[in-house]
């Protein structure tokens, strides 16, 4: 560390400076941190991987911490199977039921369908289309049915678990991006770096919204919600990661790499990863994305 010696001090500064020992004058200097904080935004679509292995660095060896202090693990997908999506299928919220079959939300005004089918089939079991008005978002499943959001409509709509039969309507400020049953509430992201939490039956918000943050930093584009045993797993829009988030602290406490999933290519911007099921009873999760072929069968490790 460099030292500059400020050219407007008077001499009665000067000299009093000279008469500080040195050791009051070196505690300061140690306190400094040597890397710059907050020095540059960090794009959640290209760099949400290193900007955890850079500020990570930093934080190694801090047992006993809390989760907002530790750094975050750092994982990838093993891919166990890989089976076809229908073609065109815009997922904006991926779920599995009791019977083992997909429940997906899909998007685009005009194309907004629920639909559930089996992992590999051609062709949905049952489906329902939202009205041509309305930008299907993120669904959930709870005891009273399956909520789906719509993007900028402020409007979740609650469906019959069996029939898709539309139940009730819910209203909700802003946009709604992702949505996950955590049993007490469900948790629901809005594209910004905030998670919201709600009642499940009422939808009512409650109390407080969660930051969440990677290394101490805010992340943006928070996109499809999964709620596993107390943590939530999210995608970032435009980003190839998925994180694990602990949703008190907002803490991220996992990284997850998904760069090796071999999907086919699509020319189109808006084919990007998005959709996280867990598979109930296991530790494997569905993956897939916005326009994807395949579908995809993987742990975290």
């Amino acid at each position: 560390m460099t030292v500059m010696a400020l050219p407007h001090l008077t001499l009665a500064s000067r000299a009093l400076a000279a008469a500080l020992s040195a050791g009051a004058l070196l505690a300061p200097l140690t306190s400094c941190s040597s890397q710059p904080a907050g020095d540059r935004a960090v794009s959640p679509a290209s760099s949400v991987s290193s900007a955890s292995s850079t500020s990570s660095s930093s934080s190694k060896g801090d047992g006993g911490t809390s989760p907002s202090a530790r750094s975050p693990e750092r994982l990838g997908v093993t891919v166990l199977d890989t089976v076809p999506l229908p073609p065109d299928t815009f997922t904006q919220g991926l779920e599995v039921d009791p019977d083992g079959n997909l429940l997906i939300g899909t998007g685009l005004n005009g194309k907004s369908r629920l639909l559930r089918l089996s992992p590999g089939a051609e062709a949905p079991q049952e489906e329902t289309s939202l009205e041509s008005s309305f930008f299907g978002e993120g669904i959930t499943q709870t005891d009273a049915g399956i909520w789906q959001l719509t993007w900028k409509s402020g409007t979740a709509f609650l469906r019959d678990s069996a029939t898709f039969e539309e139940l009730d309507r819910a209203s909700y400020d802003g946009e709604g991006w992702g949505l996950c049953n955590a049993g007490s509430e469900l948790i629901l992201s809005d594209g910004s770096a905030k998670l919201r939490h709600l009642d499940p039956k009422t939808f009512a918000e409650l109390g407080p919204r969660t930051e969440v943050t990677l290394d101490g930093s805010p992340v943006d584009n928070l996109n499809e919600l999964e709620c596993v045993d107390g943590a939530v797993y999210a995608n970032v829009w435009m980003s190839e990661d998925i994180l694990r988030i602990d949703p008190e602290s907002g803490a991220v406490t996992a990284v997850i790499d998904t760069a090796n999933l071999n999907h086919s290519p699509s020319t189109d911007p808006n084919a990007v990863l998005n959709g996280i099921a867990r598979i109930p009873g296991t530790d494997e999760f569905w993956i897939t994305g916005k326009l994807w072929d395949e579908l995809y069968r993987v742990r975290f490790e």
